[in-house]
């Protein structure tokens, strides 16, 4: 059994993990997402739910802040929207001014990105997105931590998409408790959040979770006996 499947089953997440690659061409035999979602992040609703395709540029004008920590570079307009939706948000007191420099984005010119189940991709992803409740993330963010590649920061929220640039500038693990944004257009369930790493992570991350999951699964009853 490959890993993508088996970090699935030793979890049993209710969603399959994502895999998202930043590209400069179109891969041969993927189609382009037929439709412009409000929100990057509703592309990985769609992967998670099966699909694999590729989102060009403009496939992300619907969301400044996503096309921002994307590295999409926007036409005036919409570069307008950006400033103006940050300007909503330090006004409501969501953000401030002095946290804005200092979201994760990416450097380097957005040009293609492809999404897919992480099972069904025939591509090393650059980042892998894992959605799941508050024990499954515990047990993925151990077995990053028993491979030394958990992240030292806080966990945060807003913008849940900045884990993407965070995890590939870093080489780090990323824990993320999805923004309000996030929650809508991916139908994230109250109680789930996201474990974010880096694909070539994949393999050592499954070999750490399968001795954690048997670890957790002893220690349960260890502490149950103690309780009973």
């Amino acid at each position: 059994m490959n890993s993508a499947k088996q970090i699935s089953e030793l979890l049993k997440l209710r969603k399959q993990p994502v895999a998202v690659k930043f590209e400069k061409e179109p891969p041969s035999g993927v189609a382009r997402i037929d439709y412009t979602s409000p929100a990057g992040c509703s592309y990985w609703k769609l992967a998670a739910e099966g699909r694999t395709f590729y989102t060009v540029a403009e496939d992300h004008y619907g969301c400044p802040i996503g096309a921002h920590t994307h590295g999409v570079k926007m036409p005036a307009e919409k570069a307008k929207e950006l400033e103006g939706l940050i300007g909503t948000m330090v006004q409501l007191e969501y953000l401030s001014m002095e946290e804005v420099p200092g979201i994760p984005h990416r450097e380097e010119p957005f040009q293609i990105a492809i999404y897919a189940p992480l099972c069904e991709a025939e591509f090393l992803p650059d980042v892998v997105l894992v959605s799941g409740n508050a024990k499954q993330m515990m047990l993925l963010a151990e077995a990053a931590q028993a491979a030394g590649i958990i992240s030292e920061g806080s966990v945060v929220g807003r913008p849940t998409c900045a884990a993407i640039p965070a995890v590939m500038q870093s080489g780090h693990t990323a824990t993320n408790l999805g923004c309000i944004g996030n929650r809508v257009y991916t139908e994230l369930a109250d109680d789930e959040l996201y474990f974010a790493f880096a694909g070539f992570q994949l393999d050592v991350i499954v070999e750490k979770l399968q001795v954690i999951v048997k670890a957790n699964r002893e220690l349960e009853k260890f502490h149950l006996a103690r309780v009973s």
